[in-house]
């Protein structure tokens, strides 16, 4: 007999402890933690370039750190490599403003596929960097009702505007979107987890100049 009553208390005491873990894993993740650039913190971030150098920087002013963003005729990308698991924490935080828009381009076309602001988040279909899919949150240069196209070079990435120049230039803007429905949306299914946020200020097929101002950057459960 106090041997069968020393095993329930056992039991009872490892599921408690298990039901305290659970909980205290539930908590972990209710925020994941991308960029804390106010912290000035760019530790996992990584510089990608495709035509120049797009100059990235924290800075402040006087009130918060940033990460800064500026590009003639460049085009490079911060990128981070970070599994999220987005049917638990599926909504993207984060703030932004464009400091020096762009002019009126055709997005559409190659030789507009340039974009003052955008953040990007990539995952994996495959084993290869080919199997890559993207969603593109941008700050368009147009003003048009477009919803999304495809990017001009594939059609693995999708371009949103969020934001477009009728919004005012150093002008701090917060954003949330549901990446888990965009991507059913747009993909037509939603993996379990996403493989990188990335951040790109670029102006190279359009020969310009931009510049953009990014905030902190976080995945959230609601």
């Amino acid at each position: 007999m106090r041997k069968t009553k020393k095993l329930i208390l056992i039991f009872t005491l490892c599921l408690f402890l298990f039901l305290m873990a659970d909980g205290f894993t539930k908590q972990v993740v209710e925020t994941v933690h991308i960029a804390r650039f106010s912290m000035m913190d760019l530790d996992g971030w990584k510089n990608k370039s495709f035509e120049g150098e797009t100059q990235y920087t924290i800075s402040t002013d006087e009130k918060i750190y940033y990460l800064k963003a500026e590009s003639m005729q460049s085009a490079s990308a911060l990128y981070k490599k970070i599994k999220v698991n987005i049917h638990e924490t599926p909504y993207l935080n984060w703030s932004w403003r464009v400091d020096q828009a762009l002019p009126k381009l055709n997005e559409k076309e190659k030789s507009g596929d340039d974009y003052a602001a955008r953040i990007y988040v990539v995952f994996k279909t495959g084993f290869t960097p080919l199997s890559a899919k993207a969603l593109n949150y941008i700050w368009s240069s147009n003003n048009d009702d477009s919803s999304h196209w495809p990017n001009a070079y594939t059609e693995k990435a999708i371009m949103i505007p969020i934001r477009t120049n009728q919004d005012k230039e150093h002008d701090w803007k917060h954003e949330k979107v549901n990446i888990e429905v965009d991507l059913i949306k747009h993909f037509s299914k939603a993996p379990k987890y996403i493989d990188g946020v990335a951040i790109m200020t670029d102006t190279d097929n359009s020969k310009g100049k931009a510049s953009a101002s990014y905030g902190d950057i976080y995945f959230s459960r609601n």
